[in-house]
């Protein structure tokens, strides 16, 4: 008995088409990649809906869970927070500004350095960024419900496999970059940092 085949997709048609339209073309990588453009399109639809009800866009939650990931005291240089979230430093400078206007972060001295600042998370920036960490997490178990944990080990080792490589090289970092694009707008939030 062969296993049953599993429900056909959007992704499905449009590779049957390509492959009719043009046979001398191995359209095979849409196989793939179009289904993860469709998930990543998905996911930033689950991750706007979670963000909302914090009043948080993706580019300040990047921000707050790179803090609230550093560990206590909860604090970055702006370098490191550039670092994290792949933008430039004039679109951080801009980010943290914004967020020290709504009080979830604040900047103060570095006192190993007497030029640099660090910026810091506020209790309510953690309060906020907690909560929201917490609504997206059930949104992508969501997404991920259709498969089981040892389904979604094997497909987050794929991914990795994939992914490792592309993050090592300098070229493919900063394409990654949402400010790297001229028409990207200052406070577009990269896809690759959420999290």
């Amino acid at each position: 008995m062969t296993a049953p085949r599993p429900p056909a997709d959007d992704v499905d048609a449009i590779v049957a088409a390509w492959r009719r339209e043009r046979p001398d073309l191995d359209v095979s990588p849409l196989e793939v990649l179009s289904r993860v453009s469709r998930l990543a399109r998905r996911l930033d639809l689950a991750r706007g809906s979670a963000f909302s009800v914090h009043q948080l866009e993706g580019w300040a939650f990047d921000v707050l869970s790179a803090l609230r990931r550093a560990g206590e005291p909860y604090e970055l240089s702006p370098g490191q927070l550039v670092q994290q979230t792949l933008v430039t430093s004039g679109t951080m400078t801009n980010r943290v500004d914004r967020l020290v206007r709504t009080g979830l972060v604040e900047r103060r001295p570095d006192p190993g350095d007497r030029r640099g600042v660090l910026v810091r998370l506020t209790a309510a920036g953690r309060d906020v960024v907690d909560s929201a960490m917490a609504d997206l997490i059930e949104q992508e178990k969501s997404l991920l419900s259709e498969l089981s944990p040892t389904e979604r080990s094997e497909l987050a080792a794929l991914l990795r496999r994939m992914l490792a490589p592309l993050e090592t090289r300098p070229d493919t970092r900063a394409e990654a970059r949402s400010d790297a694009r001229p028409d990207a707008r200052p406070d577009a939030r990269p896809d690759a940092t959420t999290g």
